[in-house]
């Protein structure tokens, strides 16, 4: 069972569906019914059509659900409406859909929720961790998302922020996380900046395509993880990092500065330092600077102490890092670097060992783990 093809299709087929009058929730709910069908039946009986298949399978599984439903009239206007056999058009919808869920009777931050649980292939968990709010709170919000929805023509598309949005955080755990959607989440940041003349568009493909090109580096043979200052430069995608460059120069060239262009500036001034040594991190440090303006977010404060500890030694990262609240995440493995580097060993590795407790995924905690021994190897020493 191919689950990346699967994954593919999804979209698209949800959006076949919205478009021919169900609402999000009912198909979103046939869809799924359909895939546990394709992965019972598609090893036995594979199909030619596998997109077509799919689309035959959730509209009769949504048809059944709307026979259940009191709207006789409405069910069979449906039932005419069923598409004809053959094969499924070719078209990606998949851009269309998420403006789509950008419905403007959501606010923003439902919207790139419910977008990023329906059509982004996430889970619960992982936008909650997002967003930085438990996963109750997420469950919660997303299932106010649907019941808002619910019923709703899906014929007023949302705005650009909040697609940008999704695209931002969809690519975010495709680069961290379990599931890597990085390369859709850059085709599809293409086909808005083809389809759309705005410099934040342009910022967002620019920041995913700088932080692509050192992809191959990010791993060691065994799958462990190599920090930045570590990375074999040599190994990072210099067409990419070129391409990302000048679109973030044109885009930046009409002043019109927004949150995704001044992190791509960031990530410019990392891809553009021949060694780690030769990283301008004062810049750094004045565009971190630019982006707490813009957003004024936590997460950001908390790298600009990192940036301020390069820049200006470790006790001033330290100093920065002491306004932030200790609860952030990844709050104790910054503390825990700065730490190291201003020479307390044994706070550097409690905090490690503290901060592996805390990693979102695997690896992060293995890094984090052998950080800890090996500070703690040597003060044994």
């Amino acid at each position: 069972m191919d689950g990346v093809l699967l994954r593919s299709l999804t979209p698209s087929v949800l959006a076949i569906l919205v478009r021919r009058g169900a609402d999000f929730a009912a198909a979103e709910d046939a869809v799924q019914d359909a895939l546990v069908e394709a992965v019972r039946v598609w090893p036995a009986d594979p199909p030619r059509d596998p997109k077509g298949w799919l689309v035959t399978v959730a509209w009769r599984r949504f048809l059944d659900a709307t026979r259940a439903d009191s709207a006789r009239r409405r069910r069979e206007d449906l039932v005419d409406e069923q598409p004809a056999p053959g094969p499924a058009s070719g078209v990606d919808d998949t851009l269309q859909l998420y403006f789509l869920c950008a419905h403007p009777s959501l606010s923003p931050s439902s919207a790139v929720a419910l977008t990023l649980r329906a059509v982004g292939g996430l889970t619960t968990r992982q936008i909650a961790q997002a967003y930085l709010v438990p996963e109750a709170t997420m469950a919660q919000r997303i299932s106010r998302a649907k019941r808002t929805v619910s019923g709703v023509r899906f014929d007023q598309p949302g705005d650009v922020a909040t697609v940008l949005r999704v695209l931002y955080l969809v690519f975010n755990e495709g680069y961290s996380g379990d599931v890597d959607l990085c390369a859709e989440a850059i085709r599809l940041t293409r086909q808005l900046a083809a389809a759309i003349d705005h410099p934040e568009v342009a910022g967002l493909l620019a920041l995913m395509l700088l932080h692509h090109a050192r992809r191959a580096a990010r791993t060691a043979p065994d799958g462990s993880l190599v920090p930045l200052a570590e990375q074999d430069r040599g190994r990072w995608d210099r067409a990419s990092i070129a391409e990302g460059i000048g679109i973030l120069q044109a885009a930046l060239a009409r002043d019109r500065l927004g949150e995704f262009q001044a992190q791509a500036a960031i990530a410019a001034l990392h891809a553009d330092a021949p060694t780690a040594e030769e990283t301008d991190w004062t810049q750094i440090v004045e565009w971190y600077d630019e982006l707490t303006r813009l957003t004024d977010s936590p997460v950001v404060r908390l790298n600009r102490a990192v940036a301020v500890g390069e820049a200006d030694g470790a006790r001033a990262g330290l100093a920065a890092l002491a306004e932030l609240d200790a609860s952030l995440p990844r709050h104790a493995a910054v503390a825990a670097y700065l730490h190291e580097r201003d020479g307390d060993l044994a706070t550097a590795a409690r905090l490690y060992a503290e901060a592996a407790r805390k990693a979102p995924n695997l690896a992060e905690r293995d890094h984090l783990t052998r950080r800890a021994a090996r500070l703690n190897a040597r003060l044994r020493r």
